[in-house]
């Protein structure tokens, strides 16, 4: 491994994320699905560098475990990344599954209005 990459794995390991956790895993651990801030790019372009991919550009969400970033979705270029040396598989399904109800979220009021207005069809 090295050194540079090291020194990402060390300060990526070193760092915690506050935010008050929204609900508690099964195992006693906190997960946080939130809009990323200003100040999450650094840790986001870690991240990335981490995963051996591109830095998400424009809105995002992440995802912490205990504080600690383990994914992010891109909400202006629909990608993941992840932490590789995590269990991430199912950390990036969680926010797959969030990015879905919030744009079913977004587009229901549209839809409704549509169908008051008569404009949907019966199928």
């Amino acid at each position: 491994m090295s050194y540079a990459f090291e020194r990402l794995v060390d300060r990526f390991a070193q760092r915690s994320v506050a935010a008050a956790p929204l609900e508690v895993a099964p195992e006693g651990r906190a997960v946080v699905i939130r809009p990323a801030r200003d100040e999450d790019r650094p840790m986001l372009r870690d991240l990335a560098e981490l995963d051996s991919a591109e830095p998400l550009r424009g809105a995002a969400l992440v995802l912490l475990v205990d504080g600690r970033p383990w994914a992010a979705h891109g909400l202006d270029d629909d990608r993941v990344i992840a932490d590789p040396f995590r269990p991430s598989a199912e950390a990036a399904g969680l926010l797959r599954l969030r990015v879905r109800q919030l744009r079913t979220t977004r587009v229901a009021p549209r839809v409704r209005r549509r169908r008051l207005a008569g404009g949907a069809r019966a199928s």
